[in-house]
C-alpha cells in the first residue's frame, strides 16, 4: 500500500510552498486509495511554537486535508533517535567534531576553491585530547564519517540507489561530506530523525520539494547503515514568490493564514500552485 507523509516544521505558517506539498502528497495517497500521514518535525526546540502547531492543523483541516491519529511529533520520540545514533557510535560509524561552526565557515572561506564538503571531513581526535576535550565540557557535533561508512559497507557502498520522478538515481553521499547527524546536547538532526520515521511509519513514497533533492543521497547511506528500507522519492518543483525566489515563511502575503483571511478558498489556493481545483 502507498502511504505519504507531510512532515512541517512549527516555526512558521504554512506558505503555499507547503501547501502544494501537502496536497500533492495527500491527492497521491487518495488516488492509490493508501494512507496520508501528518507528522510534527518539532526537534528545533528553539524556534518550534505551539501556536505555529496549532495553526499547521487549521491550515490543512480548511485545505481539506485528512491524516491519520495520533500525530507523531518528533519531540516526544527523542529516546528512538538517540537510540538510532548509538547504534551508529557502537560500530564507530560517526565521530565527535569539536570544531565551532566559526571554525568551520573560516576554513570554508580560506578554501574557497575547493569543495566545500571537503571541509566537513575529518577524524576523531586522538583518546587523550578527545578525553581531555570532553573533560572540559567543549560542545560537538556528531559526524558520520564517509571513510568508516564506506569500510563498513564495502563495494555496496557505490551501488546504492533510490527511486525518484526521473527513474533510478545512483546515491552519492560524497556530495554531503561527514554529515552531522547528532550534537553534544541533542540526539539528532534532521536527517537521522526524518530517515528513521519514515521507515517507522512506512513511509514508501517521499514527496517533497526540490530543495531537498539533495538530502536523498545522504539518506540512503542512513537506510543502508541502520538496515532500514529506501522509499522512493518525488520532488516537485518549488513554488516562487513575486521576486523569483523561493518560498519562506517570513513572506506573510504567501501563508495559508493571510490567504484565508483575506477571503481566499482552498481551490483557490489549488489553482494558484498549479493543481486542479477540489
Amino acid at each position: 500500500m502507498l502511504v505519504t507523509r507531510f512532515a512541517p516544521s512549527p516555526t512558521g505558517h504554512l506558505h503555499l510552498g507547503h501547501a502544494l506539498s501537502a496536497l500533492t502528497a495527500f491527492d497521491t495517497a487518495q488516488a492509490a486509495g493508501g494512507r496520508f500521514l501528518l507528522r510534527i518535525e518539532d526537534i528545533d526546540q528553539g524556534r518550534a511554537r505551539p501556536e505555529f502547531e496549532a495553526a499547521i492543523y487549521e491550515d490543512l483541516a480548511w485545505l481539506g486535508l485528512r491524516w491519520e491519529e495520533p500525530v507523531r511529533r518528533q519531540s516526544e520520540h527523542m529516546a528512538d533517535y538517540r537510540a538510532a545514533l548509538q547504534s551508529l557510535i557502537d560500530r564507530n560509524l560517526v565521530y565527535r567534531d569539536f570544531r565551532t561552526r566559526r571554525e568551520i565557515a573560516e576554513a570554508i572561506a580560506s578554501a574557497p576553491h575547493g569543495p566545500v564538503e571537503d571541509v566537513t571531513r575529518g577524524e576523531a581526535l586522538p583518546p587523550d585530547e578527545e578525553a581531555a576535550r570532553l573533560m572540559a565540557g567543549d560542545a560537538f557535533a556528531w559526524r558520520l564519517s564517509l571513510k568508516k561508512a564506506r569500510a563498513a559497507l564495502g563495494p555496496a557502498y557505490f551501488s546504492l540507489v533510490f527511486e525518484d520522478e526521473t527513474g533510478m538515481v545512483r546515491a552519492d553521499p560524497e556530495r554531503h561530506g561527514d554529515a552531522v547527524l547528532a550534537r553534544k546536547e541533542f540526539p539528532t538532526s534532521y536527517h537521522l530523525a526524518s530517515v528513521w520515521d519514515d521507515a517507522l511509519q512506512g513511509v514508501t513514497q517521499v514527496i517533497r520539494g526540490e530543495d531537498l533533492r539533495e538530502a536523498a543521497h545522504l539518506h540512503v547511506l542512513l537506510q543502508k547503515l541502520l538496515d532500514l528500507p529506501t522509499p522512493t522519492y518525488r520532488h516537485h518543483r518549488l513554488v516562487l514568490g513575486a521576486d523569483g525566489q523561493r518560498l519562506a515563511k517570513r513572506d506573510r502575503a504567501s501563508t495559508l493564514k493571510s490567504l484565508r483571511e483575506a477571503g481566499k478558498t482552498s481551490d483557490d489556493v489549488r489553482l494558484m500552485i498549479g493543481l486542479k481545483a477540489g
